[in-house]
């Protein structure tokens, strides 16, 4: 890129004015260095926008600048959103957790400073806690809000603010607009801030009590089905917190029901350079290399992992009676295991009212299938899981009588089988994935013939998921640009050498849905192709259904990966 005199001018001026806001000297110190170095594509990069809330609150790479998360990014964030509480509740109070992130205790810590400076009672926890914790004790706590300083299950490189509202669910509209105007309009000269001792000392700054967590565990444990049925099962499973925040929760609560657990010692301590991964997420198959090789080795009955901030949840399951190969299973089929055991309890045990189950339009459609034969009600959402959250909200409100909330999934690992969590959670998930496995093993029925019996009842489904990244200013223009051409597209017009049936762009009017960035084209081969861009990281993913009848299942087993490399060469 080309600089002129004046873009060399702005950026200078918006590095010394970052500079002289930052309270973190390393940050401070990366952007000295780079106006020292006269380093002007790095420092356009670092400054040529700000980091805004998307789906899921603020998140980016680590480092100095208004492109970056850093102590000033944080600050800056949280007097935005002290300022929208105290306009809007008499007395707000909020809870603020973190997770094993690099920089997520001291992010955590100044943005409690900040709160408790303006005035908000703030709690914040003393060791780093998933994201279902901090959502719960929003709940049990009755405060006004929540943060949570994670970066989910990102490279070790980035970190992230997400801020959740009084009902436990991530902020939605109009308090994240709010909460962002307030944000930007926030200078370094109208940051409060204060001394964590005195702070403490006033009693604006506590924290979080220890009958939090216990009332959580609590909570967990009366959830379930079967409670007797795991105590008497003799399994063993095999664990990795993949260095996050679920050790201590997971292994707690596998322990209190009797369950033999056996942790990858490598990936059990936190630590947010991630040493042993290259992705903290359990859908990456490398990062269960090391769980699922524990499995073999103790010959686990079931195979968990967590990310980082413990909200999503990976499983690996037995694929044969030796337990010498495990399966490592989808999101999707996760979903589908767990929605098929939670109806079919919910039928014998005669549980009043209709079932409600919520998913993101992402998700596999064998979800509502299988809802809908059972008597229950599905409905999509937009992806997020603050929009299961809303859904459940509304339930709570009574908005829907005659229904309850059973479950609610998304492709990317993301389940909740509990009502007082309004958020993905891998804890509760864990525990309840253990419950389903004992059920299934008390019948004589492995996990993988009850996913076999499945789809010989609704036919067969699978999905192909990639995306496509776009870093920087250049990278962003390109995402709009490839949207652009999406919504283009009509009925008759061919991609990928297929005819569209239809094009349905979220943008539009009268989609059922809010408005959103996505385009859901459906093609006259059967198949449908979801497109969005992340509202997280600079990329666009795209979702691709394939589904056939239970005679059909073989034949697209053996053309997926032919699909695949078609779709992803096309797009």
């Amino acid at each position: 890129m080309e600089f002129t005199e004046k873009m060399k001018d702005d950026v200078l001026a918006a590095a010394r004015n970052y500079i002289a806001s930052e309270t973190e000297p390393v940050f401070s110190r990366e952007v000295e260095n780079a106006v020292e170095l006269g380093d002007w594509e790095g420092l356009y990069d670092r400054f040529y926008t700000s980091l805004a809330f998307g789906t899921a609150g603020m998140r980016g790479m680590i480092g100095g600048g208004t492109n970056r998360i850093n102590t000033f990014m944080v600050r800056k964030v949280t007097q935005g959103l002290a300022e929208y509480l105290l306009q809007s509740v008499k007395a707000p109070s909020v809870v603020i957790a973190y997770d094993s992130r690099l920089f997520s205790p001291e992010f955590a810590l100044s943005a409690a400073k900040v709160l408790a400076a303006n005035g908000v009672k703030t709690y914040l926890y003393d060791t780093l806690h998933p994201v279902p914790m901090l959502s719960f004790a929003v709940r049990h706590m009755k405060t006004t809000a929540g943060i949570v300083v994670t970066a989910s299950h990102n490279p070790s490189k980035y970190n992230g603010y997400k801020v959740y509202w009084s009902d436990g669910g991530q902020v939605t509209p109009p308090h994240d607009i709010e909460i962002a105007n307030r944000a930007n309009a926030v200078t370094k000269d109208s940051i409060k801030d204060g001394d964590e001792k005195v702070l403490r000392a006033s009693g604006m700054l506590s924290s979080v009590p220890a009958e939090v967590d216990e009332a959580y565990y609590g909570m967990v444990t009366a959830s379930l089905r079967r409670p007797d049925l795991i105590k008497s099962s003799k399994i063993k499973v095999a664990y990795t917190p993949l260095h996050g925040s679920g050790n201590v929760p997971v292994r707690h609560m596998l322990s209190s029901l009797g369950i033999e657990c056996h942790v990858v010692k490598e990936q059990e301590l936190p630590d947010g350079n991630f040493p042993t991964v290259k992705l903290p997420n359990p859908e990456s198959a490398e990062a269960m290399q090391r769980v699922i090789a524990l499995g073999k080795e103790i010959k686990a009955d079931i195979v968990l992992g967590t990310d980082p901030d413990s909200d999503r949840l990976g499983i690996a399951i037995p694929v044969d009676d030796d337990k010498t190969d495990y399966l490592l299973l989808t999101g999707n089929q996760i979903a589908t295991l767990l929605v098929d055991y939670l109806l079919t309890t919910a039928s014998e045990m005669k549980r009043e009212g209709t079932p409600f189950v919520a998913k993101s339009l992402v998700t596999t459609d064998l979800v509502r299938k299988i809802t809908e034969k059972n008597g229950g009600v599905c409905k999509d959402v937009l992806t997020g899981f603050k929009y299961i959250a809303e859904e459940i909200e509304r339930i709570e409100r009574g908005e829907n009588p005659g229904k309850y909330f059973l479950f609610g999934c998304e492709e990317s690992y993301g389940f909740l089988t509990v009502t007082d969590v309004h958020d993905k959670d891998a804890v509760s998930s864990a525990i309840a994935a253990v419950e389903m496995m004992c059920y299934y093993a008390s019948r004589g029925i492995t996990l993988q013939q009850r996913l076999d019996a499945i789809y010989a009842s609704y036919g067969y489904s699978t999905e192909v998921v990639f995306s496509n990244e776009y870093d920087g200013a250049e990278g962003k223009e390109k995402m709009k640009s490839i949207m652009a051409s999406m919504r283009a597209l009509k009925k008759g017009d061919t991609l990928v050498s297929r005819t569209i049936e239809s094009v349905e762009d979220l943008m539009g009017e009268n989609t059922g849905f809010p408005k959103a960035d996505v385009i859901i084209i459906r093609f006259a081969s059967g198949e449908k192709l979801v497109v969005r861009p992340s509202g997280t990281e600079p990329k666009i993913k795209y979702y691709l259904f394939l589904t056939e009848g239970p005679d059909g299942r073989k034949a697209l087993e053996n053309k997926v990966g032919e699909i695949k490399s078609e779709f992803m060469a096309a797009l």
